[in-house]
C-alpha cells in the first residue's frame, strides 16, 4: 500500500487529465472547423434545410393531404425520415398541420406545398400555396 496518493495528489492528476484532454478536443474540433470552411455551404433540398426559416421568410413543408372533408380547410400530413444521431437507425416520424385552402382545391392524397402564415383560426396556422401532385 505504499502507492497510495493523497486526496490533493489525485484532485491535481485529474486536473491535469481534464487539461489535456480539452486541449486535445478545442484542436480537434478546430481541425473540423476549418474542414466544413473550405468545403463550402451545404446545398441541401429545401424541406430537409434546417435553416430555411431565416429572418421574414415563412417556413415551407411538403406532405399529403389526408382529409379535405371541412369547407375551405384540409389537413395535411407531413413525413419526416432522417437518422438517429447516436445509434443511427432510420427514424420516421409524422406530423399534421390544418392548412386553409381558400378555393377547396386539394383532395385527399394530393401532394400539397404549404407556407407558415399568421393564424387564420383556432388551429389553423398554415395556407396552400400549390398542388405538386394529384393523388390517384
Amino acid at each position: 500500500m505504499a502507492d497510495q496518493q493523497t486526496v490533493e495528489q489525485r484532485a491535481a492528476e485529474r486536473a491535469a487529465r481534464k487539461q489535456k484532454n480539452a486541449k486535445a478536443r478545442r484542436a480537434y474540433r478546430a481541425k473540423q472547423k476549418a474542414k466544413r470552411a473550405e468545403r463550402g455551404p451545404s446545398t441541401a433540398p429545401a424541406e430537409t434545410a434546417a435553416h430555411e426559416h431565416g429572418p421574414g421568410r415563412p417556413k415551407e413543408r411538403v406532405g399529403k393531404v389526408v382529409s379535405a372533408k371541412p369547407d375551405k380547410t384540409i389537413t395535411v400530413r407531413i413525413d419526416v425520415t432522417r437518422r438517429h444521431r447516436v445509434y443511427k437507425k432510420i427514424v420516421r416520424t409524422s406530423s399534421t398541420l390544418h392548412v386553409h385552402d381558400e378555393r377547396n382545391d386539394a383532395n385527399e392524397g394530393d401532394l400539397v406545398r404549404v407556407v407558415e402564415s399568421r393564424p387564420i383560426s383556432r388551429l389553423k396556422r398554415w395556407r396552400l400555396v400549390e398542388v405538386v401532385e394529384r393523388g390517384r
